[in-house]
């Protein structure tokens, strides 16, 4: 990156500009200011693109009809939460990142040109940015979309596979599952009342730029998530330990169709209430010693179950 922009090296930790945007690890800064830190080259790769308008299709796995919902998810012939030109708001980076990703930094550079406000920092004034213990060299302060739930559930073209946190706390477990969604082809996201806010930096930095492809719903109650998912076709399963179901002996057809898991609190799991929703109550099999598997790991299972049997071949789904 031959040329850089605002050359002017910011060297001060204490500065006005540095605490205001220290203070967006906090959630009622990111309430009042409506933004949030993406922190290090993935995170904020994946906001420059969105920026940018660079988010492609999901990579074609499928010929049939999962393929066009897919380009639909992707923002190019529906709905996306992040707007082209209204996703970064600044970017904050250090000269080693920039000489040591040089595609990062011509996302930079492209953002500069577009009206994004980027400023080179030096590492101190980089830890004084940044919620991480261990700076990442670049942070990416980015504008909080919609996320109402009528906004983007209904919004949905055809979405084949959800997942509802419920409660759900701790920061690496939400930002886990939400990368397994994205991975998975999930279509949207939901973390109900009570779960933790997926802007923390703690999740974003655990969804490893996911957060940036898959539109995520906050804030809503579970019944009313899963009524809005049901109107959009999805049949609703609950990852429960103790249900009578068992994800490696599925009933015929259960997993191949559309679908909302549900997950539970990490202390708790699914409330009665919450259990109640659900069609059927599946339980992820364990073959060994352990006594149970965190919700992320679950999550996963349980994604990357429905997934397969969506993708599988006809004939050969669960």
């Amino acid at each position: 990156m031959n040329e850089r922009p605002d050359q002017d090296v910011m060297t001060n930790p204490r500065a006005d500009r540095v605490r205001k945007v220290a203070r967006l690890a906090g959630r009622s800064s990111r309430s009042r200011d409506g933004l949030f830190l993406a922190e290090g080259p993935q995170s904020s790769r994946e906001a420059l693109r969105a920026h940018l308008g660079m988010l492609g299709p999901r990579p074609d796995h499928d010929a049939g009809p999962v393929q066009a919902a897919d380009r639909q998810l992707a923002g190019l012939d529906g709905y996306t939460q992040w707007i082209p030109g209204r996703v970064v708001e600044s970017v904050y980076l250090s000269t080693r990142v920039a000489d040591r990703d040089p595609e990062l930094a011509e996302l930079v550079r492209r953002a500069a040109d577009r009206n994004v406000m980027v400023r080179w920092v030096t590492d101190e004034v980089l830890d004084a940015l940044a919620d991480a213990v261990t700076g990442q060299g670049i942070i990416t302060v980015c504008h909080i979309p919609d996320t109402g739930a009528a906004t983007v559930l209904a919004a949905l073209p055809e979405p084949r596979l959800a997942a509802v946190l419920c409660r759900v706390q701790d920061p690496g477990n939400a930002g886990t599952i939400l990368r397994a969604a994205d991975a998975s082809g999930a279509g949207a996201v939901v973390l109900t009342a009570g779960s933790v806010d997926v802007f923390n930096p703690k999740v974003v930095r655990s969804t490893a730029g996911s957060l940036f492809h898959v539109p995520v719903v906050t804030g809503v109650e579970a019944a009313t998530a899963v009524g809005m998912l049901r109107d959009r076709g999805l049949a609703v399963l609950a990852a429960d330990g103790y249900g009578s179901v068992v994800l490696d002996r599925p009933p015929s057809g259960l997993l191949a169709g559309p679908t909302a898991w549900l997950f539970g609190n990490e202390a708790q799991g699914l409330s009665a209430n919450e259990l109640a929703l659900a069609a059927e109550r599946v339980a992820v099999p364990l073959y060994g010693r352990a006594e149970s598997l965190n919700v992320a790991t679950a999550a996963t299972v349980c994604l990357y179950a429905s997934a397969m049997a969506q993708h599988a071949p006809n004939g050969a789904s669960a």
